[in-house]
Protein backbone atom coordinates (compact mmCIF):
# COMPACT_ATOMS: atom_id res chain seq x y z
CA UNK A 1 0.00 0.00 0.00
CA UNK A 2 1.20 3.26 -1.02
CA UNK A 3 1.93 6.34 1.38
CA UNK A 4 -0.42 9.15 0.57
CA UNK A 5 0.51 12.41 -0.51
CA UNK A 6 0.89 15.03 1.43
CA UNK A 7 -0.64 18.37 0.03
CA UNK A 8 1.76 21.12 -0.34
CA UNK A 9 0.10 24.59 -1.38
CA UNK A 10 2.00 26.50 -3.49
CA UNK A 11 1.42 30.28 -4.97
CA UNK A 12 4.07 32.08 -7.12
CA UNK A 13 4.79 35.59 -7.10
CA UNK A 14 2.43 37.16 -9.41
CA UNK A 15 0.19 40.02 -8.46
CA UNK A 16 -2.34 42.75 -8.95
CA UNK A 17 -4.22 45.13 -7.59
CA UNK A 18 -7.39 42.76 -6.33
CA UNK A 19 -4.77 40.09 -5.08
CA UNK A 20 -1.43 40.92 -3.50
CA UNK A 21 1.17 38.88 -1.98
CA UNK A 22 -0.32 39.41 1.44
CA UNK A 23 -3.66 37.97 0.44
CA UNK A 24 -1.93 34.80 -0.75
CA UNK A 25 -0.05 34.11 2.19
CA UNK A 26 -3.55 34.55 4.18
CA UNK A 27 -4.98 31.97 1.45
CA UNK A 28 -1.56 29.41 1.80
CA UNK A 29 -2.52 29.37 5.21
CA UNK A 30 -6.25 29.26 5.19
CA UNK A 31 -5.44 26.39 2.66
CA UNK A 32 -3.07 24.43 4.89
CA UNK A 33 -5.58 24.00 7.21
CA UNK A 34 -4.69 27.14 10.01
CA UNK A 35 -8.54 27.44 11.40
CA UNK A 36 -7.96 23.65 12.43
CA UNK A 37 -4.66 23.63 13.99
CA UNK A 38 -4.77 26.68 15.99
CA UNK A 39 -7.55 27.37 18.76
CA UNK A 40 -8.62 30.13 20.75
CA UNK A 41 -6.18 31.20 23.58
CA UNK A 42 -3.27 28.73 22.06
CA UNK A 43 0.31 30.35 22.70
CA UNK A 44 1.49 29.95 19.34
CA UNK A 45 5.36 30.11 18.57
CA UNK A 46 6.04 31.83 15.14
CA UNK A 47 9.25 29.86 14.78
CA UNK A 48 11.63 32.32 11.97
CA UNK A 49 14.91 33.88 11.87
CA UNK A 50 15.04 37.10 12.47
CA UNK A 51 18.44 37.71 10.14
CA UNK A 52 21.92 38.39 11.82
CA UNK A 53 23.20 41.91 11.11
CA UNK A 54 24.27 42.70 8.49
CA UNK A 55 22.46 40.31 6.33
CA UNK A 56 19.65 40.90 4.21
CA UNK A 57 18.32 37.98 3.07
CA UNK A 58 15.68 36.59 6.06
CA UNK A 59 11.94 37.05 5.35
CA UNK A 60 10.30 40.49 5.23
CA UNK A 61 8.79 41.60 8.71
CA UNK A 62 5.25 42.57 6.77
CA UNK A 63 4.72 38.76 5.38
CA UNK A 64 5.61 38.39 9.01
CA UNK A 65 2.66 40.50 10.17
CA UNK A 66 0.10 38.75 7.36
CA UNK A 67 0.76 35.27 8.76
CA UNK A 68 0.57 36.47 12.46
CA UNK A 69 -2.49 37.87 11.38
CA UNK A 70 -4.23 34.65 10.10
CA UNK A 71 -3.02 33.08 13.54
CA UNK A 72 -5.27 35.85 15.44
CA UNK A 73 -7.86 35.16 13.58
CA UNK A 74 -7.93 31.81 14.62
CA UNK A 75 -8.21 33.32 18.41
CA UNK A 76 -4.72 31.76 18.96
CA UNK A 77 -2.11 34.28 21.06
CA UNK A 78 0.92 34.45 18.25
CA UNK A 79 4.39 35.22 19.62
CA UNK A 80 7.93 35.85 17.46
CA UNK A 81 10.09 33.33 18.52
CA UNK A 82 13.82 32.48 18.06
CA UNK A 83 16.93 30.73 19.56
CA UNK A 84 20.26 32.29 20.72
CA UNK A 85 23.04 31.14 18.68
CA UNK A 86 25.64 28.68 19.28
CA UNK A 87 28.27 30.97 17.50
CA UNK A 88 28.98 34.29 19.05
CA UNK A 89 27.66 36.90 16.72
CA UNK A 90 24.50 39.82 16.92
CA UNK A 91 22.09 36.90 18.13
CA UNK A 92 24.29 35.33 20.91
CA UNK A 93 22.28 36.27 23.85
CA UNK A 94 19.08 37.68 24.37
CA UNK A 95 19.66 41.15 24.51
CA UNK A 96 21.72 41.53 21.73
CA UNK A 97 18.83 38.99 19.87
CA UNK A 98 16.30 41.06 20.19
CA UNK A 99 18.31 43.92 19.22
CA UNK A 100 19.15 42.77 15.56
CA UNK A 101 15.62 41.47 15.70
CA UNK A 102 14.03 45.16 15.68
CA UNK A 103 16.15 46.70 14.14
CA UNK A 104 15.77 44.39 11.23
CA UNK A 105 12.14 45.33 11.64
CA UNK A 106 10.52 42.79 13.41
CA UNK A 107 9.37 45.29 16.21
CA UNK A 108 5.82 45.09 17.50
CA UNK A 109 3.92 47.95 15.41
CA UNK A 110 5.62 45.81 12.37
CA UNK A 111 5.15 42.55 12.77
CA UNK A 112 2.37 42.48 15.19
CA UNK A 113 3.28 40.52 17.86
CA UNK A 114 5.32 40.31 20.77
CA UNK A 115 8.92 38.94 20.20
CA UNK A 116 10.12 35.95 22.80
CA UNK A 117 13.60 34.45 23.08
CA UNK A 118 12.97 30.66 23.30
CA UNK A 119 15.81 29.61 25.17
CA UNK A 120 16.83 32.41 27.82
CA UNK A 121 19.39 35.24 28.34
CA UNK A 122 22.26 32.67 27.44
CA UNK A 123 20.09 29.72 25.51
CA UNK A 124 20.05 27.69 28.80
CA UNK A 125 16.42 27.24 29.22
CA UNK A 126 15.23 24.02 27.94
CA UNK A 127 12.81 20.71 28.00
CA UNK A 128 14.07 17.44 28.09
CA UNK A 129 12.15 16.21 25.19
CA UNK A 130 12.31 11.84 24.76
CA UNK A 131 12.73 11.17 21.01
CA UNK A 132 14.34 7.52 21.90
CA UNK A 133 16.96 8.22 18.17
CA UNK A 134 19.72 6.74 17.11
CA UNK A 135 21.72 9.91 17.83
CA UNK A 136 19.41 10.87 21.29
CA UNK A 137 17.52 9.15 23.71
CA UNK A 138 16.22 12.85 24.62
CA UNK A 139 16.91 15.94 23.17
CA UNK A 140 16.64 19.73 24.24
CA UNK A 141 14.39 22.09 22.77
CA UNK A 142 14.05 25.71 24.12
CA UNK A 143 11.65 26.09 26.88
CA UNK A 144 9.43 28.65 25.32
CA UNK A 145 8.76 27.16 22.50
CA UNK A 146 8.47 23.06 24.26
CA UNK A 147 5.87 24.84 26.51
CA UNK A 148 4.22 26.63 23.43
CA UNK A 149 0.12 25.32 22.11
CA UNK A 150 1.34 25.29 18.78
CA UNK A 151 4.16 26.35 15.95
CA UNK A 152 3.96 27.78 12.92
CA UNK A 153 7.36 27.86 11.15
CA UNK A 154 8.30 30.62 8.74
CA UNK A 155 11.17 29.94 6.84
CA UNK A 156 13.30 31.34 4.19
CA UNK A 157 14.29 28.68 2.13
CA UNK A 158 17.97 28.74 0.92
CA UNK A 159 21.27 26.82 0.62
CA UNK A 160 23.60 25.95 3.88
CA UNK A 161 27.04 24.70 3.83
CA UNK A 162 26.26 21.67 6.31
CA UNK A 163 23.15 20.24 5.16
CA UNK A 164 23.06 21.45 1.34
CA UNK A 165 19.59 23.36 1.86
CA UNK A 166 18.26 24.89 5.09
CA UNK A 167 14.41 24.73 5.35
CA UNK A 168 11.78 23.68 7.41
CA UNK A 169 13.42 20.79 9.56
CA UNK A 170 16.48 22.89 9.95
CA UNK A 171 14.25 25.69 11.08
CA UNK A 172 12.93 23.69 13.75
CA UNK A 173 15.87 20.92 14.45
CA UNK A 174 18.40 23.11 14.83
CA UNK A 175 16.29 26.30 15.25
CA UNK A 176 14.28 24.76 18.34
CA UNK A 177 17.51 23.61 19.96
CA UNK A 178 18.92 25.04 22.64
CA UNK A 179 22.43 26.02 23.08
CA UNK A 180 23.56 22.90 24.29
CA UNK A 181 21.04 21.06 21.95
CA UNK A 182 22.89 23.17 19.14
CA UNK A 183 26.51 21.91 20.16
CA UNK A 184 25.74 18.53 20.71
CA UNK A 185 24.33 18.16 17.00
CA UNK A 186 27.54 20.16 15.27
CA UNK A 187 30.49 18.62 17.74
CA UNK A 188 30.91 15.34 19.83
CA UNK A 189 33.77 17.54 21.64
CA UNK A 190 34.15 19.98 24.10
CA UNK A 191 34.85 23.90 23.41
CA UNK A 192 38.51 25.08 22.87
CA UNK A 193 40.10 28.26 24.24
CA UNK A 194 42.15 30.54 22.30
CA UNK A 195 44.83 31.45 24.01
CA UNK A 196 45.65 34.11 21.91
CA UNK A 197 42.76 36.01 22.74
CA UNK A 198 42.19 34.82 26.43
CA UNK A 199 42.32 37.23 29.23
CA UNK A 200 41.76 34.59 32.13
CA UNK A 201 39.24 37.24 33.50
CA UNK A 202 37.06 34.20 34.98
CA UNK A 203 33.65 34.74 33.51
CA UNK A 204 33.35 31.48 31.69
CA UNK A 205 34.72 29.80 34.75
CA UNK A 206 32.00 31.25 36.84
CA UNK A 207 29.22 30.24 34.07
CA UNK A 208 30.50 26.34 33.66
CA UNK A 209 27.88 24.44 36.13
CA UNK A 210 30.62 21.61 36.95
CA UNK A 211 33.70 23.63 37.43
CA UNK A 212 35.49 21.95 34.02
CA UNK A 213 37.72 25.41 33.95
CA UNK A 214 40.76 26.15 35.41
CA UNK A 215 41.89 29.86 35.27
CA UNK A 216 45.56 30.28 34.98
CA UNK A 217 47.41 32.82 32.46
CA UNK A 218 44.39 31.48 30.39
CA UNK A 219 41.25 29.53 30.31
CA UNK A 220 41.91 25.79 29.89
CA UNK A 221 38.22 23.32 29.43
CA UNK A 222 39.13 19.83 31.14
CA UNK A 223 37.50 17.47 28.34
CA UNK A 224 36.98 14.76 30.72
CA UNK A 225 34.73 17.00 32.78
CA UNK A 226 32.75 19.20 30.46
CA UNK A 227 29.19 18.04 29.73
CA UNK A 228 29.18 20.06 26.47
CA UNK A 229 26.36 22.47 27.39
CA UNK A 230 27.87 25.43 25.97
CA UNK A 231 27.47 28.30 28.72
CA UNK A 232 31.13 29.49 28.36
CA UNK A 233 30.75 30.12 25.11
CA UNK A 234 28.00 32.52 25.39
CA UNK A 235 29.70 33.54 28.81
CA UNK A 236 33.51 35.06 27.11
CA UNK A 237 33.23 38.88 27.06
CA UNK A 238 36.12 38.24 24.34
CA UNK A 239 34.87 35.15 22.06
CA UNK A 240 37.69 33.06 22.31
CA UNK A 241 36.43 29.68 23.13
CA UNK A 242 35.47 28.13 20.13
CA UNK A 243 33.37 25.51 18.87
CA UNK A 244 35.00 22.00 17.47
CA UNK A 245 32.76 21.75 13.89
CA UNK A 246 33.77 18.04 13.43
CA UNK A 247 30.90 16.50 12.92
CA UNK A 248 30.01 15.41 9.46
CA UNK A 249 27.13 16.79 7.05
CA UNK A 250 25.25 13.52 7.23
CA UNK A 251 25.37 12.81 10.96
CA UNK A 252 24.11 16.78 11.54
CA UNK A 253 21.30 16.10 9.58
CA UNK A 254 20.23 13.12 11.39
CA UNK A 255 20.69 14.33 14.25
CA UNK A 256 18.94 17.65 12.97
CA UNK A 257 15.94 15.32 12.08
CA UNK A 258 15.72 13.92 15.62
CA UNK A 259 15.63 17.42 16.51
CA UNK A 260 12.97 18.20 14.76
CA UNK A 261 10.61 15.65 15.84
CA UNK A 262 11.69 17.03 19.35
CA UNK A 263 10.57 20.55 18.79
CA UNK A 264 6.71 18.69 17.34
CA UNK A 265 6.08 16.51 20.29
CA UNK A 266 3.07 17.57 21.36
CA UNK A 267 2.29 19.43 18.72
CA UNK A 268 2.00 17.13 15.92
CA UNK A 269 -1.91 18.26 14.69
CA UNK A 270 -0.99 21.80 16.18
CA UNK A 271 1.95 22.81 13.56
CA UNK A 272 2.41 24.33 10.28
CA UNK A 273 4.73 25.08 7.85
CA UNK A 274 5.42 28.18 5.48
CA UNK A 275 8.61 28.52 3.04
CA UNK A 276 9.35 31.42 1.20
CA UNK A 277 11.33 30.40 -1.34
CA UNK A 278 12.75 34.20 -1.81
CA UNK A 279 16.40 35.39 -2.24
CA UNK A 280 17.48 31.90 -2.54
CA UNK A 281 21.16 32.83 -1.32
CA UNK A 282 24.30 30.59 -0.98
CA UNK A 283 25.05 30.33 2.50
CA UNK A 284 22.74 29.96 5.91
CA UNK A 285 21.56 33.40 6.82
CA UNK A 286 23.55 33.53 9.95
CA UNK A 287 26.19 35.15 8.31
CA UNK A 288 26.37 39.29 8.11
CA UNK A 289 26.08 39.53 4.71
CA UNK A 290 24.22 37.50 2.10
CA UNK A 291 25.76 36.20 -1.68
CA UNK A 292 23.54 37.31 -4.67
CA UNK A 293 20.49 34.44 -5.26
CA UNK A 294 21.04 31.63 -7.25
CA UNK A 295 18.18 31.36 -8.92
CA UNK A 296 15.44 33.56 -9.61
CA UNK A 297 12.28 33.85 -6.90
CA UNK A 298 9.54 31.61 -7.24
CA UNK A 299 6.98 31.65 -4.69
CA UNK A 300 5.39 30.87 -1.16
CA UNK A 301 4.41 27.47 0.29
CA UNK A 302 2.39 25.79 3.05
CA UNK A 303 1.71 22.90 4.57
CA UNK A 304 1.44 20.97 7.90
CA UNK A 305 4.77 18.19 6.54
CA UNK A 306 7.70 19.85 7.56
CA UNK A 307 9.30 16.83 5.14
CA UNK A 308 6.81 17.33 2.11
CA UNK A 309 7.77 21.35 2.28
CA UNK A 310 11.14 21.16 1.75
CA UNK A 311 10.94 18.44 -0.79
CA UNK A 312 9.29 20.46 -2.64
CA UNK A 313 10.49 23.10 -1.97
CA UNK A 314 14.18 21.71 -3.69
CA UNK A 315 12.30 20.52 -6.32
CA UNK A 316 11.34 24.06 -7.54
CA UNK A 317 14.54 25.29 -6.86
CA UNK A 318 16.29 22.37 -9.01
CA UNK A 319 13.49 22.86 -11.77
CA UNK A 320 14.81 26.77 -12.19
CA UNK A 321 17.57 27.60 -14.41
CA UNK A 322 20.36 28.72 -12.31
CA UNK A 323 21.52 32.27 -12.24
CA UNK A 324 24.77 33.13 -14.28
CA UNK A 325 27.69 35.16 -12.05
CA UNK A 326 26.20 33.37 -8.62
CA UNK A 327 28.30 30.77 -6.33
CA UNK A 328 26.10 28.42 -8.22
CA UNK A 329 29.57 26.04 -9.87
CA UNK A 330 27.69 23.32 -11.62
CA UNK A 331 23.86 21.96 -11.98
CA UNK A 332 22.59 25.63 -14.03
CA UNK A 333 20.47 23.71 -16.09
CA UNK A 334 16.53 23.36 -15.42
CA UNK A 335 16.45 19.92 -13.23
CA UNK A 336 20.05 20.48 -12.38
CA UNK A 337 20.71 20.03 -8.73
CA UNK A 338 21.23 23.39 -7.31
CA UNK A 339 22.34 22.10 -3.69
CA UNK A 340 24.95 20.32 -4.90
CA UNK A 341 26.48 23.10 -7.70
CA UNK A 342 27.16 25.15 -4.09
CA UNK A 343 27.89 22.59 -1.98
CA UNK A 344 29.30 19.52 -3.61
CA UNK A 345 30.34 17.42 -1.00
CA UNK A 346 27.17 17.63 0.80
CA UNK A 347 24.17 15.41 0.81
CA UNK A 348 21.29 16.98 0.83
CA UNK A 349 18.56 14.61 0.86
CA UNK A 350 20.55 12.79 4.27
CA UNK A 351 17.93 15.40 6.26
CA UNK A 352 14.93 14.29 4.14
CA UNK A 353 14.95 10.29 4.77
CA UNK A 354 15.96 10.70 8.08
CA UNK A 355 13.18 12.90 8.94
CA UNK A 356 10.45 10.59 7.27
CA UNK A 357 12.12 7.91 8.97
CA UNK A 358 11.34 9.48 12.13
CA UNK A 359 7.26 9.70 11.41
CA UNK A 360 7.81 13.19 10.51
CA UNK A 361 6.28 13.00 6.99
CA UNK A 362 6.52 11.83 3.42
CA UNK A 363 8.72 12.59 0.88
CA UNK A 364 5.92 12.20 -1.70
CA UNK A 365 3.63 14.90 -2.38
CA UNK A 366 0.94 16.91 -4.27
CA UNK A 367 1.51 20.32 -5.50
CA UNK A 368 -1.51 22.59 -5.26
CA UNK A 369 -0.99 25.72 -7.36
CA UNK A 370 -3.23 28.60 -5.83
Amino acid sequence: MSNPKSKVFFADLRAGSRRNLFDKIGELLALAGASERFRKGHLVAVKLHFGEKGNSSYIRPVFVKRAVEAVKKTGALPFLTDTNTLYVGTRGDTVNHLTTAIENGFAYPVAGAPLVIADGLRGELFTEVKVGGRFFESVKIASMIASSNGLLALTHFKCHEMTGFGGALKNIGMGCASREGKLSQHSNLSPLVDPTGCTACGECSLACPVDAIDIGNVAVINESLCIGCGHCIAACPEGTINIRWDETASNLQGKMAEYARGALVGKEDRSLFVNFITDVSPECDCYGHNDAPIVPDIGILASHDPVAIDQASADLVNAEAGIKDSALKTGHERGGDKFRGVHPSVDWEVQLDAAESLGLGGRLYELVRI
